[in-house]
């Protein structure tokens, strides 16, 4: 496949930013990068979107964002084929599995397309990663649960997990993190629940847990803490919840008591930081550091206040 930036090699830049150790040019229209995310649901991605968009727009690239509907590993390897014969010269991508969607970046390697990976990490390599410490995030969230608990006089009882599903990165390290924080306790942390990140579908898992008395629940990403939220406050806001992401719908949420916290990425950062990587590696520039932890951090009712 012929890269644009092949024949470009020569032109003048239009546009110089600086990151860390590495400057980014561009020439205008030069390079075309795509982002492809899990899905198209979550509020998560719209916010990496904008990220990516803007720093599209400072450097002169042309930019699209490609998702699949639902999260889907053969629906996510046609994203990212589709990008390879559309002669994209770089892809961000977030994956939806660690191996499911390996053999689709090598081919897109060795086509000559630049991978940054960004939210959610595939086993294979890429010129950058940027994204969430999740173990970390996760054990933020138990530490505040944990303290929330404590504070009410709660010294034991079930906890519930509600995640996407067992091979994302990013939300398997987040469930890790969370029971990490409640080691040595005596609360009993249940099997985790996977729905898909699906609102509807994680509600109905929480309520689960709730009806098995649940003093407490943890949701993994934006979908599964919508739900764990919504099931919260049918249940009358009587246990202890927190979650991942920051959207419109968890921050009510939280406003109206149903969770006490949501630890709160940086998906624009990720997108923005993640488009001048692939253009710096498109210039011939090196990238580094090779992973950046884009930063978390926690909202209470008094922060969404």
């Amino acid at each position: 496949m012929k890269r644009k930036w092949m024949a470009a090699m020569g032109c003048t830049a239009m546009a110089v930013l600086t990151m860390g150790a590495f400057s980014v040019s561009a020439q205008e229209n030069d390079y075309s990068i795509a982002l492809i995310t899990i899905d198209s649901m979550d509020q998560h991605w719209v916010n990496m979107d904008k990220g990516c968009e803007k720093a599209a727009e400072e450097l002169g690239v042309t930019y699209k964002w490609i998702a699949p509907d639902v999260k889907d590993d053969a629906k996510q390897i046609e994203c990212i084929n589709n990008a390879v014969a559309g002669g994209y010269d770089a892809i961000l991508i977030a994956a939806n599995g660690p191996d499911a969607v390996t053999s689709a970046l090598q081919e897109a390697d060795e086509a000559g397309v630049k991978i940054v990976q960004v939210d959610s990490f595939a086993n294979y390599p890429c010129v950058q990663q940027l994204g969430t410490d999740n173990f970390s995030a996760g054990k933020q969230a138990g530490e505040q649960v944990l303290a929330a608990l404590q504070e009410k006089g709660v010294e034991e009882g079930k906890i519930g997990i509600v995640s996407v599903n067992a091979a994302t990165t990013s939300t398997v390290d987040r469930d890790e993190g969370f029971r990490s924080a409640f080691e040595g306790t005596d609360y009993e942390l249940l099997e985790t629940q996977y729905a898909d990140g699906d609102a509807a579908r994680s509600k109905d898992a929480a309520t689960n847990f709730i009806t098995q008395g649940c003093v407490a629940l943890f949701g993994a990403n934006e979908g599964s803490c919508v739900g764990v939220g919504n099931a919260v406050a049918e249940d009358g806001n009587q246990i202890v919840a927190a979650g991942m992401d920051k959207s419109d719908a968890v921050l009510q949420l939280i406003k109206d008591g149903a969770l006490i916290c949501t630890m709160a990425q940086n998906p624009d950062t990720m997108g923005y930081e993640g488009i001048k990587a692939a253009v710096a590696a498109l210039n011939g520039e090196e990238v580094t550091p090779d992973y950046v932890d884009t930063g978390v951090s926690v909202l209470t009712k008094d922060d969404v206040e």
